[in-house]
């Protein structure tokens, strides 16, 4: 990928080089809601990355960029990067190799191609070629690093990739796509997602690490320190929920999920001393909702139909408090739905993967709207997920 072409397809400058790369090689794939994750979450903060024009664009796009995930899906899987950050020194292949039990050659390669995507480092000595992890690697694809995003990594790997495979099947027939996949039925998407408690757990820490980063953004958009009383609507680990209370502390979150969800959350993710958390156990189509002054649904209603939603928010305006709210958090399109590219492509995963898909702003404002809601307000944070209020 040529640096021009690069600039021309997203009019990056030059304080935004030292990421281009890594966008380019490792993002721009048919999957590509993995430019919502790793390094280009740091870039996505920084600036705007929305803009796709021209033909040397398209070219470029056509280009063979699809091995470059599966190669840094596999590094994370087999914990390169995790190793090399425990040694605290650059290590040649064999040794790497040895330490974790692969064949010398087939480390070798993946190894030099996490150096062209940037991922590594190496260094050529007397010894032959030593290699260490970039920052870019240290940061979000080490396990042990507070931005890590190695389980979001793993959960695409062995989740929505399979499904991707089979984008032409869900275009010719509209839904989603476990049953070829996995052979759990359409009709229960989130069966699918928690098919085992490690995938469940790999699909909660992979939420969790998203919002870790994305979630202050979001949270930020409108001021919500009136709203003491705060329902999660499917708040899953409860990243978001500690976000929340840490940005206005004299808040109270009630994540409110399935109660398997809610036992993993407790056991494995929200500290116990954290008492401004707490959880409510239940399926929020069939089951009632708790009285709150807010309500937050983060990337809740595209997973479902418009009738679905209607159904979930007219639940939630009837439990709502009187001058209470719902924050909706999405990823929205363009009124005219000309993009942005990445919630194009996001929408695509929902089509394979969940009943719903993304909207516009005022395709949210409708449904919150026929649900009751009133003083409806969006704000576009520039970044990876906008935020949408309503009032009662």
């Amino acid at each position: 990928m040529k640096k021009g072409a690069l600039q021309a397809l997203y009019g990056i400058t030059s304080v935004q080089r030292n990421f281009s790369l890594i966008i380019g090689l490792v993002c721009m794939t048919y999957d590509f809601t993995l430019k919502k994750l790793l390094p280009c979450v740091y870039f996505l903060q920084k600036s705007s990355v929305r803009n796709a024009v021209g033909f040397g664009a398209l070219t470029w796009f056509l280009a063979p960029t699809f091995p470059c995930p599966q190669v840094m899906f596999t590094a994370c899987e087999l914990g390169v990067f995790d190793l090399l950050l425990e040694s605290g020194k650059p290590l040649s292949s064999d040794a790497i190799a040895a330490h974790l039990g692969t064949s010398t050659t087939g480390m070798e390669r993946l190894l030099d191609a996490c150096v062209g995507l940037k991922l590594l480092a190496v260094e050529l000595t007397q010894e032959g070629a030593l290699y260490r992890n970039t920052e870019i690697s240290n940061i979000y694809l080490t396990k042990s690093s507070p931005k890590s995003q190695y389980h979001i990594m793993m959960y695409y790997s062995n989740t929505v990739y399979l499904c991707w495979h089979y984008l032409a099947d869900a275009v010719r027939e509209g839904r989603n796509q476990y049953e070829r996949a996995f052979g759990i039925s359409y009709e229960d998407p989130f069966g699918a997602m928690y098919r085992s408690e490690e995938e469940m757990l790999k699909f909660m820490a992979g939420q969790n690490s998203v919002w870790s980063i994305c979630g202050r953004d979001v949270l930020a958009a409108f001021d919500l320190s009136p709203f003491r009383q705060i329902c999660d609507l499917g708040g899953g680990g409860g990243a978001l929920a500690q976000e929340c209370v840490s940005l206005y502390p004299n808040s109270m979150v009630t994540i409110y999920d399935l109660p398997k969800v809610v036992q993993v959350a407790k056991e494995q993710f929200v500290p116990p001393e954290e008492h401004r958390i707490t959880f409510h156990e239940g399926d929020f189509f069939n089951d009632s909702i708790p009285e709150a002054e807010l309500y937050i649904l983060s990337k809740i209603l595209h997973d479902w139909d418009d009738n679905k939603c209607r159904q979930l928010l007219t639940k939630v305006h009837k439990a709502c408090k009187p001058g209470g709210g719902v924050l909706l958090v999405e990823s929205l399109l363009n009124e005219d739905r000309s993009g942005p590219l990445e919630t194009q492509l996001y929408s695509m995963n929902m089509l394979v993967q969940t009943e719903g898909k993304e909207r516009t702003a005022a395709a949210y404002s409708k449904l919150l709207e026929a649900a009751g809601f009133g003083e409806v307000e969006v704000k576009r944070t520039g970044k990876l997920y906008d935020a949408v209020l309503g009032r009662k």
